[in-house]
């Protein structure tokens, strides 16, 4: 496997196996914004190269160098074959190992494929138990190759738009407040409990902003509120985006009547 240490000049400097799904679908830059200052198949030397060359740019340090992230844990040894991709564990236990694994890259005959909170869900929801061991669970590679062919594993909503270079790049309000979060260490040090309590006094003050017909510290609240919930769905291993669309397709086609002020199913 072969690891590129990259630079977006006045930007940052990273390490990545897969440039086409790290720096051009993630991040939004194409070739020629961006030069490769290295390569190797050493991921000790490319992860101290890159804290030597932030550094030497004077760009922010990562917290942790590139081959201890959670992405290049080497714990979970999936099994790749010419027809699947098994993984070593039940499916009960699946979706948790792969949110730990984000970023995890492999190849198979039919395609890379890489592991983003939307091709979870999808591997997720196609997952067999093996026929030889229930502790072990795969995936069809073609479909899933298939799957990267004809969605978008890096899906933006509500988006927002920002000049990078002279190209318009789009980035959700979500993804700015996951950034602000994981800089401040609230990912690595914060916990559920923490922010569900900060949740219940959030909702605390939007009551008390209404009470006292209090427009703007109503929008205050609520924008406070999504901003905990957002990073309650990220410590739980899963994102505001999928809670929001899980919770809209159990009402989408509901029916029902205003009583009260309030709308009640059928």
């Amino acid at each position: 496997m072969t690891y590129y240490l990259y630079h977006i000049p006045g930007k940052k400097i990273g390490v990545t196996r897969n440039l086409e799904e790290r720096v051009h679908k993630q991040q939004g830059y194409q070739e020629g914004e961006y030069v490769i200052l290295a390569e190797s198949k050493d991921i000790t030397e490319i992860s101290n190269l890159e804290i030597q060359m932030q550094k030497a740019f004077g760009y922010k340090v990562d917290r942790q160098l590139y081959k201890n992230l959670k992405c290049n844990n080497k714990d979970m040894n999936i099994n790749v074959t010419e027809q699947t991709t098994t993984f070593p564990m039940p499916l009960n236990k699946l979706k948790g190992r792969l949110m730990d694994h984000i970023g995890m890259t492999w190849t198979t005959i039919d395609g890379d494929v890489t592991l983003t909170p939307e091709s979870i869900k999808w591997v997720v929801k196609n997952a067999k138990t093996s026929m030889y061991n229930d502790e072990r669970c795969y995936v069809y590679n073609k479909a899933f190759a298939r799957w990267f062919d004809n969605n978008d594993a890096y899906p933006r909503t509500g988006a927002l738009s920002s000049e990078r270079n002279g190209r318009n790049v789009v980035r959700s309000h979500f993804d700015l407040i996951r950034e602000w979060a994981d800089d401040r260490g609230l990912y690595k040090h914060g916990d559920t409990k923490t922010q569900a309590l900060k949740l219940v006094e959030e909702v605390g003050e939007i009551c008390r902003a209404i009470l006292k017909d209090n427009h703007s510290d109503v929008e205050d609240g609520i924008g406070d509120a999504v901003v905990v919930l957002t990073n309650l769905a990220e410590l739980q291993g899963t994102s505001i985006e999928a809670c929001i669309e899980a919770a809209y397709n159990e009402i989408k086609d509901r029916t029902g009547k205003m009583d009260n002020g309030t709308f009640k199913k059928d």
